[in-house]
């Protein structure tokens, strides 16, 4: 290497390139080449140099900046290898004007020299928000002339954030940033654009603030939904004291109030502040109480406005129909018209919800003629409200007909009349106006998703439901929202696939009692009592969730099912502490657990405990009775139901037909059927197979088919299923297989068909054609249900037994129990009757499988393990066949024994030798009535 390289080398170590641009002139003057190890030197240094200065001033906005400006490095190079922190000297100005002076940027310049001059250093932020404005001057967004820039109209163009960014940078370098108009100005528009951190910060900076400052920050936050965050502001302006609150301050801050202690004490300043008569916070007051339920604060404030404007009654009308006051919302209403005040979109929009729930039909249609009179039916929220109170009255087609003569319609239009059809079971109509609403370009929100789970779920369509589960996925809408999780759930219930809807819950991290309680439905609903109740003892351990009536309308079924009636007293007397009996629900419920786990009088004295104003709690006691083989008590109940007032429904009325039909009331069944007609309501498909069953069982099979023949409705598998059921109890092969062809036309994967049809085979001896059914069904994959017994036990834990049961823990003592209470059968003349076993095996070995039944079983095990004398509850999941009702007479009789068996058709009293059907499905007209379905492996 030279000497002159060393030197150059030497000089740009100690003195930095301050001094390179020199020595490079001079070696070309006197024509000394430049050795590469120079250059690598030099470049070394800079790049030493930029990383120190990168690790002092933020390099993203330096990068930002240098891909932005380009031929402005000259003008960073000086800063960044002199450091972070730059003293006021001439040089330095005299540098920094120079490079600005050839883009034309006088007021950086101008901006930069009074910041250094009164700070003598400045941050790299203030560095670098001039130079944004200097490349925004060079990019032609603001103009570089000596001109007064027009700041209104350029506040009028931001539409965007980066735009306003823009602009705050023209602001803090014209120096007009700090003003407190120009500060509430960016804040205002900071927190319209949505960008409240920036708003926020914006606040802070400002040296001094007035009122409209203040109240402009707490409305920002109101916007955009921070409540608590607006009342903190709010506490805050108090507690400096620099402005006290003005007219202004109070609307928002009573809108963001979270509690009604809160609201008293905002209303203490403002009857403090002598505001408590102005018209805007008035209506504010009555509204933030209205929200907390406090109606009559809120009446008595607006009563003694002096003065009152349309948005004062709008806040009262809409509070009253919050709280469910419809009938005071609507004479509001009255005392508006007497005031001389017309009704305003608003004022319709509020009213026509409380039409809908105080039953004000004909209102509502008077309502509707007033908005056609005066033209607000083109109102966009009058016309939605408009489509919700048809839907609420069940006016579909009215509905439809307001939505169709809308001319803008918004995303609430599509989600109102959607949830109308899903609601009054027309999913197909629902889907159509969802299909119509995509092709118009209007995206789905979250109601929609909603509304659509459940019609998903109407129409059967599992494919549907898991694009719908996708969508809410790929949006994130199940973490976000619980409503949308709920109903997910709620969807994948009712379309059977529980184990899906337990994912959906189970991927819920906070759930709320709604999320528990469809969980607990589902599982019901489908079947899984059992899981139901794991569920709900899992929601008990949940100390952030609260069981309520809901809750225990949800689980009593699943106790029902179960027969686990000391586990429903538990919730009884829940109701009781919570006062929670009164509702109507829980009642019902507790009525219907009681009478369906055999405790007939506990159900009827509770009955006349629960209101009876509807026909609910009827309902559930006439099918009470009507399972018991109570008859002549169903009919009594039902007259006394309609001597009180109380019209009944077509549940009603398909109790009766169910209560008559297990008691052989043949002509009060089809009485009852015409009687249907008389109150207004046509049978459908539940009523008729329930008189097909009637007809059936009381051996008039052509009566039965008559009537199938003669429906007003295509017959569905109920109907053929009662018919081929009467077919096989009464031994008639020809009709049974036309109904079983029927049946496999309709329901081809319902196995009890199939084994219906083979024991009717079998009782005749065909095993020939028995074979053949049973080859049909394995070939579908079919498997029959297993027949299962369960008893409850003097501990509350209930104990379940399948037929032929040997594992259980005290299983020789309870074949033992067996073998002794057959001989002393036997001994009173008893006769194992094995026509019951369907199967080609020896008569010993039919015999023995008589013995092993399940509900035998559960009644030796009960025997074992309860007091003598006690009663025992048997609850079976299939019919309970001829020979264990016969011999469980005679084990009542042994063992002076109350024995109450539920099968899945009826409740059967066993008391000293007898029963309470009073044998009426096995007696001998009636060829062996009621043999239970079974098919052994």
């Amino acid at each position: 290497m030279s000497s002159m390289s060393r030197r150059l080398v030497h000089v740009v170590v100690r003195n930095g390139i301050s001094q390179v641009r020199l020595l490079l002139v001079r070696a070309s003057i006197h024509r000394f080449e430049i050795s590469v190890s120079v250059i690598c030197c030099w470049f070394i240094l800079l790049v030493f140099k930029i990383l120190w200065w990168a690790l002092t001033v933020n390099i993203l906005d330096w990068k930002c900046m240098y891909a932005q400006v380009g031929d402005l490095v000259l003008l960073l190079m000086p800063f960044q290898l002199t450091g972070y922190s730059i003293k006021v000297t001439d040089t330095w100005q005299h540098c920094f004007n120079s490079y600005l002076a050839k883009l034309n940027v006088r007021l950086v310049s101008k901006c930069l020299y009074s910041c250094l001059e009164r700070n003598g250093s400045f941050a790299s932020a203030k560095f670098f928000s001039a130079l944004a404005t200097a490349v925004c001057i060079q990019k032609d967004i603001i103009p570089a002339t000596n001109k007064e820039i027009d700041f209104d109209v350029k506040f009028n163009s931001c539409s965007d954030v980066p735009t306003l960014k823009k602009l705050h940078t023209l602001l803090v370098v014209s120096g007009k940033a700090q003003t407190i108009f120009i500060g509430t100005k960016l804040v205002n528009l900071y927190a319209l654009l949505d960008d409240l951190s920036s708003a926020r910060d914006i606040f802070c900076q400002m040296s001094s603030k007035d009122a409209y400052t203040w109240n402009s920050m707490i409305a920002a936050y109101v916007r955009l939904g921070r409540f608590r965050d607006a009342m903190s502001c709010f506490e805050e302006m108090i507690f400096t004291g620099e402005v006290p609150p003005d007219w202004y301050t109070f609307p928002p801050v009573l809108k963001a109030c979270g509690n009604l202690v809160d609201g008293k004490m905002l209303h203490s300043w403002v009857f403090k502040l002598g505001f408590i008569w102005d018209v805007f916070i008035a209506a504010s007051l009555v509204h933030m109480y209205c929200r907390f339920a406090a109606i009559v604060i809120a009446q008595d404030i607006f009563k003694n406005m002096p003065l009152k404007d349309s948005a004062s009654w709008n806040a009262i009308i809409s509070g009253l129909c919050q709280n469910g006051d419809s009938d005071e919302a609507l004479g509001v209403i009255g005392d508006m018209r007497l005031n001389g005040l017309r009704l305003d979109p608003v004022t319709v929009a509020s009213i026509l919800p409380a039409c809908a729930l105080a039953g004000k039909s004909l209102i509502g249609l008077l309502l509707h003629v007033y908005v056609v009179k005066h033209g607000l039916e083109f109102d966009v929220y009058v016309s939605n409200a408009l489509i919700n109170m048809y839907a609420k009255f069940g006016f579909l087609e009215q509905a439809g007909r307001v939505f169709d003569e809308m001319i803008v319609r918004d995303i609430v239009s599509w989600n109102s009349i959607i949830a109308a059809h899903e609601q009054y079971d027309s999913p197909a109509f629902a889907m159509g106006y969802y299909q119509d609403m995509q092709l118009l370009g209007f995206h789905p929100d979250k109601l929609t998703l909603v509304s659509l789970a459940s019609v998903t779920a109407q129409l059967g369509h599992f494919r549907n439901s898991r694009s719908i589960h996708s969508f809410i996925i790929k949006r994130s809408w199940l973490m976000e929202n619980l409503v949308v999780g709920n109903a997910a759930i709620d969807m994948y219930a009712k379309l059977g696939v529980v184990d899906y809807a337990q994912r959906v819950f189970d991927g819920i991290c906070t759930k709320d009692a709604i999320s528990w309680n469809t969980m607990i439905t589902g599982y019901t609903q489908n079947g899984f009592a059992s899981d139901a109740v794991d569920v709900y003892s899992m929601m008990t351990t949940d100390l952030d969730v609260v069981p309520n009536q809901a809750t225990w309308v949800s689980i009593l079924p699943a106790y029902s099912h179960l027969g686990a009636v000391r586990q429903g007293m538990q919730i009884h007397g829940l109701a009781i502490k919570t006062s929670f009996l009164s509702d109507v629900f829980v009642g019902t419920c507790l009525v219907d657990m009681y009478g369906k786990c055999g405790r007939l009088d506990d159900a009827l004295s509770l009955f006349y405990e629960v209101p009876r104003t509807s026909s609910v709690p009827w309902n559930a006691i006439i099918a009470c009775h009507g399972v018991h083989g109570q008859g002549d008590v169903t009919i009594g109940l039902f007259e006394e139901m309609v001597q009180e007032g109380v019209d009944p429904d077509d549940v009603t009325f398909l109790s009766l037909m169910s209560a008559c039909s297990h008691s052989g009331l043949v002509d009060k069944g089809y009485h009852y059927l015409h009687l249907m007609e008389q109150h207004g309501m046509k049978p459908n498909l539940r009523h008729y197979g329930c008189m097909v069953d009637l007809f059936g069982r009381a051996g008039k099979l052509d009566d039965a088919y008559d009537l199938i023949k003669n429906m007003h409705v295509k017959p569905d598998p109920s109907v053929w299923g009662a018919l081929l059921g009467a077919c096989r109890i009464h031994r008639n092969i020809e009709l049974g297989k036309v109904a079983s062809q029927k049946l496999f036309e309709l329901d081809s994967k319902n196995v009890g068909y199939y084994v219906l049809l083979s024991n009717m085979y079998a009782n005749e001896g065909k095993w020939d054609g028995v074979d053949e059914v049973r080859s049909q069904a394995r070939d579908k994959g079919l498997k029959k249900t297993p027949g299962w017994s369960s008893v409850e036990v003097a501990n509350k834990k209930v104990e379940v037994f399948y037929m032929g049961n040997k594992s259980h823990p005290m299983c020789d003592e309870i074949y033992a129990e067996l073998h002794l209470l057959t001989a002393k059968m036997k001994s009173l003349g008893y006769i194992p009757d094995i026509s019951f076993v369907l199967q080609d095996v020896e008569d010993d070995e039919k015999e023995h499988i008589l013995m092993s039944h399940s509900e035998r079983l559960a009644i030796a095990y009960a025997l074992i393990t309860t007091a003598p004398k006690s009663t025992i509850r048997i609850f079976k999941n299939l019919r309970v066949c001829g020979d264990c009702h016969t011999a469980t007479k005679l084990v009542s009789k042994i063992t002076e024994r109350e024995i109450i068996v539920r099968d899945s058709k009826r409740f059967h009293h066993f008391k000293d030798g007898a029963c309470s059907c009073g044998d009426y499905w096995l007696s001998a007209n009636l060829f062996l009535q009621a043999r239970e379905i079974k098919m052994l492996d």
